[in-house]
């Protein structure tokens, strides 16, 4: 299946309020800004933030997809980022108008599954705390359980215990006693058959995650979402390539250490993006001929097999050429 992400579509919306969560967290609450309901999302989706600076950025929503009143997001600090998340928390204030992008999602929740284990590490857990309002609403069987270094780091602790599916949600601390820390071998072995599993947090804690989930859950049960940077785009063992632009015949060279967006970019031939490192999905594109040498996080293992898209941001090519449906 092709991705279809509307690139064009934005949101005029209000910051109706502006909260602090926990350490360099902070809460953000949008509503359009003519006061109208905003459009539907599913559990797992983010939109892209359009800032004033000219930084797009991805944020999950934490609320209940049963809201149409607003849109919830979480935003961490990072002080080793582009600025954008330094922005969001630096700049923006209560009332501010910004631009949002229509709600997508490329962490979907399967609501037909048995039963659900949802973990969160740190800020991970804006788009679990959607998917828990949401199974709660099914009726569904799941845990949460939510990972933080300490207590001061642990967003949306209030609003956790208030939710009407407390008793289904753990907490563990990095910092707290030895018994109340997150075994995930006994926790993943102890699961019933057929759980689907949810993670999404820093890279350690889900290659933690997943690595032991590989060892004995079928792959389609495991789903994952990842904040922040991956791999550098390019490096010297990069081999060159080209690419062949579909509408006008035109060809580019893509050298080792250039990206494709990079060198089409410079030449005219712009693609939308925004993450810039295979997460978002904003710049998927079709490609028509050759092989692509995928380095997303975005695309399934039966997207990549089919080579038919790939992300132009980060990936490269395996074959001489490839065509892209530009």
């Amino acid at each position: 299946m092709i991705h279809q992400v509307n690139r064009s579509a934005r949101l005029q919306v209000r910051i109706a309020a502006k909260t602090s969560e926990a350490q360099d967290i902070a809460g953000f609450e949008l509503v359009d800004d003519g006061g109208e309901d905003l459009p539907e999302f599913t559990a797992g989706s983010h939109v892209d933030v359009f800032m004033p600076n000219g930084l797009v950025r991805q944020y999950s929503l934490r609320n209940d997809p049963r809201e149409r009143h607003c849109y919830r997001l979480g935003v961490l600090r990072d002080r080793q980022g582009a600025g954008g998340s330094i922005f969001m928390h630096d700049m923006l204030k209560s009332g501010d108008v910004i631009e949002v992008s229509h709600p997508r999602n490329a962490f979907p929740l399967n609501e037909q599954s048995p039963s659900s284990l949802l973990l969160a590490g740190g800020i991970g857990i804006t788009p679990i705390l959607s998917m828990a309002h949401r199974l709660s609403a099914l009726g569904r069987d799941f845990a949460l359980h939510y990972c933080a270094r300490n207590a001061d780091r642990m967003a949306f602790r209030a609003e956790l215990d208030a939710a009407a599916f407390n008793r289904q949600v753990h907490f563990h601390l990095d910092d707290g006693p030895a018994e109340q820390k997150l075994n995930i071998a006994e926790l993943l072995q102890s699961s019933p058959k057929g759980t689907h599993l949810y993670v999404c947090g820093p890279r350690g804690f889900m290659d933690a995650v997943i690595g032991e989930a590989e060892r004995s859950w079928p792959k389609e049960t495991i789903h994952r979402e990842y904040f922040g940077k991956i791999a550098d785009v390019g490096s010297s063992d990069d081999r060159p390539f080209a690419v062949q632009i579909a509408s006008t015949g035109e060809v580019f060279a893509i050298a080792a250490g250039e990206s494709v967006v990079s060198v089409l970019g410079a030449n005219g031939i712009e693609i939308p993006v925004s993450c810039e490192q295979g997460i978002c999905g904003t710049c998927v594109t079709r490609v028509l001929a050759g092989l692509p040498d995928h380095r997303d996080l975005y695309l399934t293992d039966a997207e990549h097999a089919a080579n038919d898209q790939m992300t132009p941001c980060c990936s490269r090519a395996l074959s001489e050429i490839v065509v892209l449906d530009l």
